[in-house]
């Protein structure tokens, strides 16, 4: 596409949001366009959007609790306040070319402004359990974006005549994509002729799948040549590295960490990785193609962690454990399996290759220039 477009993205409230959205940035800038993010400047967004070197406006909106049913005035109020702004600040400085919501409350003024002004918008759902706020701004989209093939159903009856529905996986990010071993693997401490088992699932949920794997340690350490990379989560790292038993000479394999900051050399190091399956854990692995283990948080909304982790498994690229088989040997037995069977880690790394997930910003990028084409 020759025209240079001018994006609006609405995009917050957790990384899950976000980092999609960045990497849709980063692809629509590297076409050419320019991008402006909208969202709020105290939350999460208004850290990373600009640490990101993109445009920021500031928006104020509330969500609705739908277990206080008087909060819907406030939230009700703030939306129609930002619609005025948002109208007020396109009059001034043009009106954008297209606009792309990715979930949260935080799209909804943007969106409906879009609906009203007839301009043509995009809604990306990162989870294969669609939130409120896409099913609410679905109906006016040109085009319904999902991550996975299981979200597609979820939507039916809530688009409009004209709205395409199109998997295209979840956007991640250039520097988990570009991420390579050897760098990951400098970074890490981890040898060439060492297998690197990488273990993550943020502070929620995530006390039961570590016990889990802190049991496992003096036999998965038995073997030589293991090195584990374990990242717990802030609020859990001190019971985690009190929690690790191992001998001393063990210990100096097993790397516990509160935080991966490069998360991209993380994965691009991992012969394994064994981890809970939020959307954008799922997103990654499948782009660095490295095998999985996942473990769904089984309080997560509609189950959705099992249905975003079947993505992976159905393809061949992962293995599923229960949260509810975790107290017996049911992880310690795939894991242990897939550690020492590497023809059977290379097959799964295959499998993940084939669904193309480092695509997935490219994939988005088309559809947002697409609906502009249409227009």
């Amino acid at each position: 596409m020759a025209k240079t477009l001018e994006v609006a993205i609405a995009a917050g409230g957790t990384a899950g949001h976000i980092n999609p959205a960045l990497a849709l940035a980063e692809e629509m800038t590297k076409r050419g366009h320019h991008v402006t993010f909208y969202g709020q400047p105290q939350k999460l967004e208004g850290t990373l959007v600009p640490q990101a070197g993109f445009d920021f406006t500031p928006i104020s909106v509330t969500g609705f609790d739908r277990a206080r049913p008087w909060t819907l005035v406030t939230a009700l109020w703030k939306m129609r306040a930002a619609k005025s702004a948002l109208a007020r600040k396109f009059a001034a400085d043009g009106v954008p070319s297209v606009a792309v919501g990715f979930g949260a409350y935080v799209e909804m003024p943007l969106l409906e402004w879009c609906r009203k002004s007839d301009v043509p918008y995009v809604i990306h759902e990162q989870n294969s359990v669609p939130g409120l706020a896409n099913k609410t701004s679905a109906r006016g989209a040109m085009s319904v974006c999902v991550s996975f093939p299981s979200a597609l159903a979820a939507f039916e009856g809530h688009i409009g005549p004209k709205t395409s529905l199109v998997v295209t996986g979840n956007p991640v990010r250039q520097s988990v994509v570009k991420a390579s071993r050897e760098q990951g693997r400098l970074a890490f401490g981890v040898d060439e002729d060492e297998t690197m088992v990488l273990v993550f699932g943020g502070s929620l949920g995530a006390r039961h799948l570590n016990e889990a794997v802190l049991r496992m340690g003096s036999d998965l350490l038995s073997r030589p040549k293991i090195k584990v990379i374990h990242s717990t989560g802030k609020e859990l790292f001190d019971e985690v590295n009190q929690g690790l038993s191992v001998s001393e000479d063990q210990r100096s394999r097993w790397k516990v960490m509160p935080y991966i900051d490069n998360m991209g050399e993380a994965l691009a190091a991992a012969d394994l990785v064994v981890s809970r399956a939020g959307a954008s854990s799922i997103a990654e692995i499948a782009a660095l193609a490295v095998p999985s283990v996942l473990v769904p948080y089984p309080l997560a909304t509609a189950d959705h962690q099992t249905t975003n982790a079947r993505y992976l498994v159905d393809a061949g690229a992962a293995r599923l454990v229960p949260d509810d088989q975790l107290d017996g040997d049911a992880l310690a037995d795939v894991v242990f399996a897939l550690v020492d069977d590497a023809d059977q880690r290379q097959s799964m790394r295959q499998a993940a290759r084939s669904l193309a997930q480092d695509q997935a910003a490219s994939v988005l990028a088309d559809q947002v220039e697409a609906v502009v084409s249409a227009g």
